[in-house]
């Protein structure tokens, strides 16, 4: 969960008052990779989950994602399952393991160049993903991004993941919601906040639209379309656009 920002110096503002506010998708915008998926395969490939069983499953809710039809609470329930199995400890090296072997290969100095600059300028910061936070709080820290709204996992009494979600999951519509308790959290509000937006997939269409400058990153065929009809900046951070 982002943590108590009520001791940070007065945000920058705009000329027309309003402080500038930069959000990020992290899968395919930040990452050239899609980090819920990558962490499937690799807890596959470490023996916790059975590999055909898995890879069937995990491509069908992946292709649900890329088709904008995807049951987030069926989805979670599915990723959190092998995790579930384990010790919080376990939970812990595997996913170091997985950091240090899928993540860091993939980070791109481009991508923390961008999110440097907004920084640089005193603009407020945060990721916005649709993947759990237990998988992406590391890579939020590791692109040097304190504030992080993720899908938040619910946890029994004991402590660990009973595989829903907690709160409103930050998908779709419900990334809307989310950054704005986050922007109260801020101290601010939407009228008070300037927001640019970062973000590849018409998943995002919600805050894409809700943001005063969208920003199609990397996008796929039906949002470069989408941000060419509507005048939208396409950024492609990784590579040439096609």
């Amino acid at each position: 969960m982002p943590a108590d920002r009520s001791h940070r110096a007065t945000p920058a503002r705009r000329p027309d008052g309003r402080v500038p506010v930069a959000l990020f998708d992290l899968d395919h915008t930040l990452l050239p990779l899609d980090s819920d998926y990558e962490w499937g395969v690799f807890t596959t490939r470490i023996g916790w989950t059975d590999a055909g069983e898995f890879a069937r499953r995990n491509d069908a809710f992946f292709a649900d994602y890329q088709a904008g039809r995807l049951d987030i609470h069926a989805y979670v329930a599915f990723a959190t399952e092998a995790l579930r199995r384990r010790t919080p400890a376990e939970a812990a090296q595997a996913h170091a393991r997985f950091m240090a072997e899928v993540i860091e290969p993939a980070l791109r100095p481009q991508a923390r160049a961008l999110v440097a600059a907004h920084q640089a300028r005193g603009e407020r910061v945060a990721i916005v993903t649709a993947t759990n936070a237990f998988v992406t709080a590391p890579i939020a820290r590791r692109l040097g991004v304190d504030d992080l709204i993720a899908v938040e996992l619910e946890r029994d009494a004991s402590g660990w993941f009973t595989g829903r979600i907690a709160g409103v999951p930050s998908f779709r519509d419900g990334k809307v919601e989310r950054v704005g308790q986050w922007l109260a959290a801020q101290g601010l509000d939407w009228d008070g906040a300037h927001v640019t937006f970062y973000s590849d997939s018409t998943n995002d269409l919600p805050l894409l639209e809700r943001a005063d400058v969208p920003v199609a990153t990397n996008p796929g065929a039906a949002l470069r379309a989408l941000a060419r009809a509507r005048g939208w900046r396409i950024l492609d951070l990784f590579e040439s656009p096609p």
